[in-house]
């Protein structure tokens, strides 16, 4: 499996601006620019993007564990914070909500370490990721 995404970029790094486009068209010439990076401009930001590329993983990863026991999945909300200090993306949290019935915290908590691990974005960070998983 192989997946696309486009960035096309006219004029100046702070002056100028970008449009975001992706294989599926889910963003399609999505702005993006300085301001929305570094300040607080309209549009998307390449560390906004890489957030929800990795909420998204753990969130599928973790589920997928979770199915391999008899518990059922109500919610799994999963927010992801990226800390870029100096130019370098040094940390990634994850904070999780679940609602899941017939498990217990500390198989959930393990499964949360797992997940961490082993989503195929995490995999791509030399940054350290922390997370904070609460079960409801």
């Amino acid at each position: 499996m192989k997946r696309n995404a486009t960035a096309v970029w006219n004029g100046s790094l702070k002056e100028g601006a970008g449009k975001l486009t992706t294989q599926s068209k889910t963003l399609d010439n999505t702005q993006y620019s300085f301001k929305s990076r570094f300040e607080e401009g309209v549009g998307t930001n390449p560390e906004e993007l890489v957030a929800a590329a990795h909420a998204g993983c753990f969130t599928m990863q973790l589920t997928a564990f979770i199915g391999e026991t008899s518990a059922v999945i109500e919610s799994i909300e999963t927010k992801c914070d990226i800390n870029l200090v100096e130019g370098t993306i040094i940390g990634s949290h994850l904070t999780v909500n679940a609602k899941i019935s017939g498990i217990s915290n500390e198989t959930f908590q393990e499964l949360v370490t797992k997940a961490e691990k082993n989503c195929p974005i995490s995999k791509l960070f030399t940054a350290e990721i922390t997370t904070t998983a609460t079960l409801v």
